[in-house]
């Protein structure tokens, strides 16, 4: 088949052809009964999101979920346990997402580190305050992960594996 090579099984043409959704990662990160929100302009619009972003190559899923969180809010997290795994399609945009919601507990507070671009601010807020916010919410997996978390969902982290190639690939 052209293009195929012992390093490249699939020609690129046939990569192209499979579907893939947007992989991304999110943190509940709770203290005193609220919940770590990022306020987050997008397409012109405010709203409250998760600490959330995507997954990049070569990225574990922890380590994204870490990242993602330390950039968008300036928290250092530990992550206690994945919560859910959510398929979900932007009504909008009609974009797919493969989210993976993880727990974590806030360890050290960096204020002095800038937000990540288009975050206009970390808040900490309630249940009820973030359901009342359901208009602005970016998604309604927010509430729905908090409530998964809330009803005891819990899955350790070593459900996760990250497999780094090493140098005899197979």
């Amino acid at each position: 088949m052209p293009g195929m090579t012992p390093e490249n099984p699939k020609p690129e043409a046939e990569d192209d052809l499979v579907w893939r959704p947007r992989v991304t990662v999110a943190t509940i990160v709770p203290k005193d009964d609220r919940y770590l929100i990022v306020e987050e302009e997008i397409r012109g619009r405010l709203l409250l999101n998760q600490p959330a972003g995507h997954l990049e190559p070569g990225e574990s899923l922890a380590d994204a979920a870490r990242r993602e969180t330390r950039e968008e809010t300036r928290w250092e997290v530990e992550l206690d346990c994945l919560v859910g795994i959510h398929q979900w399609v932007n009504p909008e945009l009609d974009r797919h997402f493969l989210r993976f919601t993880f727990a974590a507990r806030p360890v050290r507070h960096h204020p002095q580190q800038p937000l990540d671009s288009g975050i206009k601010a970390a808040i900490w807020m309630n249940r009820t305050e973030i359901e009342a916010a359901t208009p602005r919410l970016r998604s309604p997996l927010i509430l729905a992960s908090i409530d998964a978390w809330l009803g005891g969902q819990r899955l350790p982290l070593s459900l996760l594996q990250h497999l780094v190639p090493g140098p005899e690939r197979a």
